[in-house]
This record gives structure tokens, sequence and C-alpha cells, in this order.
């Protein structure tokens, strides 16, 4: 049965479109604009219960960690989280995973429907626990579906700590326990200011009240979208097909490692940083408002005739009007004039410019000039 918050019977939710990836948790309430204005300028709360949450303790939780997933956690600070992958054996993202460490216990939560490329030789998916289950072998962890006991709530603004009394740090990532239970998990985007918080799941609609009612604003998952498209933050699944490596849309350093090793799909990750280019890049398109239609997710990107990118998250931010992330090949120049969506629904878009990434040398190739002289 698909997942219902609770939070969506309250006066004002309105539920996300059928098939939405964010289906079961408010898509807004009633006003999205004002929503992610308040997200910019005060203080929002977003209900983001629908993520998965998998716990992993136990003697050997980091060592294990570190050799499964492509994020350098062996060392890992307690109190301090960061973001990971798992990849095939090609390199390709199998899935994505934010995690925060506290106590004896690290808290990873994903995307629902997270699912991994079996390392058994058959192949084939299956669900990330079951795959960080097989690859558990002899090692002393404990790993378990918190799902049921955990939920994801998301503060965004400046004003956040009017309305979360809780010492946590200023860097990214930073980790405090929570009273009674979960944590708080400072985090980079969307935006400048933004706080995970994974609260037991049977107290969700008291979390919610409480900080309702100091102040932050109920915002919908159209505001942390629009605003993560913004923060050119992709989203596994939406923003990535089946052939994405972590180059193309910014995972190298923030959810993957480029020299610890001892990952699968560690050698592409390598190869790809220190003697190649990604094929694509992630991007911001400004679309043309204008038509009364919007692109969907999946749609190519043309210039001319020749299909040149495909749609990623389509949003309405409230400053910048329709916008979206998209996968473009590399050579794809800022100043092309391209068109987005298919049949009915194609608009004008541009590039931002500044959301292309930077030209830079590859290490290992420059290395080899340089010994060449």
């Amino acid at each position: 049965m698909a997942y219902q918050s609770p939070l969506l019977s309250r006066p004002g939710a309105v539920g996300a479109p059928e098939g939405h990836p964010d289906a079961g948790v408010p898509w807004h309430w009633g006003d999205p604009f004002a929503e992610q204005r308040t997200a910019v300028r005060g203080v929002a709360v977003v209900d983001r219960s629908h993520r998965e949450v998998i716990t992993v303790a136990g003697e050997e939780r980091l060592s294990w960690l570190h050799l499964v997933i492509s994020q350098h956690v062996s060392g890992l600070p307690a109190d301090t989280g960061t973001e990971a992958l798992v990849l095939d054996s090609q390199g390709r993202v199998d899935a994505h995973m934010v995690l925060g460490y506290t106590g004896d216990t690290v808290y990873l939560d994903t995307d629902p429907g997270a699912q991994a490329t079996s390392a058994l030789p058959k192949g084939g998916k299956q669900t990330l626990l079951g795959y960080l289950e097989a690859m558990k072998f002899w090692s002393k962890v404990d790993i378990q579906d918190a799902t049921g006991d955990l939920a994801v709530l998301t503060l965004l603004g400046p004003d956040i700590p009017s309305v979360l009394d809780v010492e946590l740090g200023r860097q990214p990532y930073a980790v405090a326990p929570l009273p009674g239970g979960g944590l708080a998990r400072r985090m980079p985007w969307p935006g400048r200011h933004a706080v995970d918080l994974l609260v037991p799941r049977a107290e969700l609609a008291t979390w919610w009240e409480r900080l309702t009612d100091a102040g932050a604003r109920p915002a919908g998952s159209w505001a942390f979208e629009a605003l993560r498209v913004e923060s050119l933050r992709p989203r596994l699944g939406v923003d990535t097909d089946e052939r994405t490596i972590p180059h193309e849309v910014n995972w190298i350093g923030s959810a993957a490692h480029v020299a610890k090793g001892c990952y699968r799909g560690q050698e592409t990750v390598s190869k790809v940083h220190n003697v190649g280019r990604p094929p694509r890049n992630l991007v911001l398109l400004h679309l043309d408002g204008s038509p009364e239609i919007y692109p969907e997710t999946g749609d190519p990107v043309l210039l001319g005739e020749r299909q040149v990118g495909r749609l990623g998250t389509v949003a309405q931010h409230h400053e910048l009007g329709p916008i979206a992330l998209a996968l473009v090949k590399r050579s794809t120049s800022a100043e092309a004039e391209l068109m987005a969506g298919a049949e009915d629904r194609a608009v004008q878009a541009a590039i931002d410019p500044d959301s292309v990434p930077a030209e830079s040398a590859a290490p290992g190739r420059e290395a080899v000039q340089q010994f060449r002289g």
C-alpha cells in the first residue's frame, strides 16, 4: 500500500499529482510561491516522511560502510554526516543517500524505493536494504530498516534557530541527537539554510505542531524541489538515467571519493577524474513561461533537430519562473538556443551560464603532459 503521510489530512494540505515522485506527502499548503519565499527569508518546514531510513550499528559500522559506499567514512567523526552513493560495476549511480552519525549508529536516509544492482552473478535490482544485507558477510554490523521508526522533516530558512532549540554545529552535515530520539543534520542545500530532522515517526504530528506553533510555515515538496533545482542538486531517478555517472551530476566530492578505492565502480570514478571528462553535464535551464504547458521529466533537450540532452526536474520558482535541471552533452554551448520538451509541450530553453561547470585539466592527463615535457 502506497505511503500516505498523516499530515495530508491537515487543513490546507494539497497532495501531489498521481505518479509524482513526492506522492504521499503534501505538495503545497495553498500558496507554493509564498512558501518558497518564507523558506528563503524566514523559516518553513517540509514533510519528507516518505523517505526511507536505514540504520547501521555494530563494532565495524564505519569500516564496513567504507567498503560498500562511494564516500570515505572509515574515519567519520561522531556528530557529523555526509552524502554517499552505491554504484554498479561500471560506475553508474544506483542509489544516493544522506548520512548522519551520532552515538553508535549511522543513519542513512534515501528516496522511497531505493534500489541497487545485486552483486550476485545473476545481477538484477534489489532493494537498497537487501543489497546492504547481502554485502554484510561476516562483518560485525547490525543493519535495520528504520523507516517505521523515524520520519524526515526539513527546516528551511535563516530563522531556523527560532524554532529549533538544538545545539548544532555550523559546518555542513553537522549532526546533533534530538531529545527523545532521532537527530538533526545541517545540510548545504537546498538554499543557504537547511536542517534535516529525523524524528520518531510516532511523534511526527507532534513535531510538526511544535515547529509550526513556534513560527515555521508549512511548506510542501513543491517549494523544496524548486529550491533544490535552483541549488543545482540532482535527485536520483529524476535528474539521472540508467547511464549517469557521479561526475555528470556534481556528486564527486560531495558523495563520491575519487581516491579511497575499495568500492564497486571506483575504477570508473578514478579514471574519469584523472584522465577523462564526463560525457554530459548537469545544468540549470530557464524555460519560456509564456505557454500554458510545461515539459516533463525525461523529455528531450533539442538543439535544432538534434537531441543534446535529457530533462530532469521541472519546477516553478518564486523568482526565476519555470526552471529545470537537465543532463546535456558536454559540448553544448551555454549560448545555444534550445528546445525542451516533447511534441506539444516543447518550449524554448536557455542554459544558465553560471551552472556550467568550469573546464579543468584532468590531473592524470596533465601529469602525462608534464612528463612528456
